[in-house]
């Protein structure tokens, strides 16, 4: 399997992204998708789940902020930031549910105060 994230940068605070991770090597539309980010010097987080089902769950700090969605036609899930802060700066990842430890190279958010 290869995960490929995009779509980071530096934005201020309040602005928006929108991540992409495309993904080959798996029957995408069946998997369940996460996105992680690890902020410098912190543990790995889980941040957005978005099911073959298109249900979807959220992590407390991002709610009503970030969405995730999927697109199967293109083997991509997304992740729409807005209203951005500066803790969200972290490197942000996408990983297969059903294969722990498939990362992706990440994709670094910085957003300034």
């Amino acid at each position: 399997v290869q995960l490929v994230e995009s779509g980071g940068g530096l934005v201020q605070a309040g602005g928006s992204l929108r991540l992409s991770c495309e993904v080959s090597g798996i029957i995408f539309s069946i998997n369940t998708m996460d996105w992680y980010r690890q902020a410098p010097g912190k543990q790995r987080e889980l941040v957005a789940t978005i099911t073959s089902r298109l249900n979807t769950n959220y992590a407390d700090s991002v709610k009503g902020r970030f969405t995730i969605s999927r697109d199967n036609a293109k083997n991509t899930v997304y992740l729409q930031m807005n209203k951005l802060k500066p803790e969200d700066t972290a490197v942000y990842f996408c990983q297969v549910r059903a294969l722990v430890g498939s990362w992706g190279q990440g994709t670094q958010v910085t957003v300034s105060s």
